[in-house]
């Protein structure tokens, strides 16, 4: 999720944002809210249901998803299950692309079809160099933040997850089930790899950043980052 959160950053999560939930089954008793798009949500993975993930909603239920892999572009036409066509199309709008200060190591993955052989892939496998990242700021509709990417990365097409029915790259949002993505575009494993998140497996809505320590990965904080402490966008 860089370079919306970082590593050492502490997270704090409303678990009764959307819904009221038994707590050892976690089956919901009351619906309280909605998520909305752009809202950055805990979950538990869909595959493997012991794992949680943060990422940020992109697609709502009923929405058609297109990704471009070259320009790292979404389109997303709102309610297309109802509609069937694109008259509801969601504004999206990117900055021009400038180097940020985010280097990150890029691993080299052979296969993505699951969390295990994606963990085995970081264990075995070399990696790239380091590589500094581009920034862009997204604009979905009226809420604006971060993304990053790496220009001269491309995905292979056999990496991304094929909706039966559908082509490549393209997806729509099945019923009470949410399509996500990471703000670190170029380095983040999900919706686009394996699928759909469905509104039980939710967990609550990431809101406030309560401490954030300077720290990389794999090393001792250093200090704190007090500038980082506050909401979540």
């Amino acid at each position: 999720m860089m370079p919306t959160l970082l590593v050492g950053d502490f997270i704090l999560v409303e678990k009764f944002s959307y819904a009221i939930k038994e707590p050892i089954t976690q089956k919901i008793l009351i619906n309280i809210n909605e998520p909305e798009r752009g809202d950055i949500v805990v979950f538990k993975h869909p595959q493997e249901y012991n794992i949680n993930y943060i990422k940020r909603i992109i697609g709502l239920p009923g929405d058609k998803i297109q990704y471009d892999s070259h320009s790292k572009h979404l389109k997303i036409c709102s309610n297309y299950t109802r509609i069937q066509n694109c008259k509801i199309q969601i504004s999206m709008n990117y900055s021009k692309t400038k180097l940020s200060e985010f280097i990150q190591r890029i691993y080299i993955y052979n296969n993505l079809n699951s969390i295990k052989s994606r963990q085995s892939a970081i264990k075995n496998h070399k990696i790239y160099n380091s590589l500094r990242f581009y920034s862009s700021k997204e604009k979905i509709n009226n809420l604006e933040h971060s993304v990053l990417f790496l220009n001269t990365f491309l995905n292979k097409k056999n990496n991304y997850y094929q909706q039966k029915g559908m082509s490549k790259l393209t997806w729509i949002v099945p019923k009470n089930s949410y399509f996500v993505m990471g703000d670190n575009r170029d380095n983040s494993f999900d919706s686009r790899y394996w699928g759909f998140v469905p509104k039980e497996n939710i967990i609550g809505k990431a809101t406030k950043i309560w401490m954030s320590l300077n720290k990389k990965e794999n090393e001792w904080p250093t200090g704190i980052r007090i500038n980082r402490i506050g909401n979540i966008y």
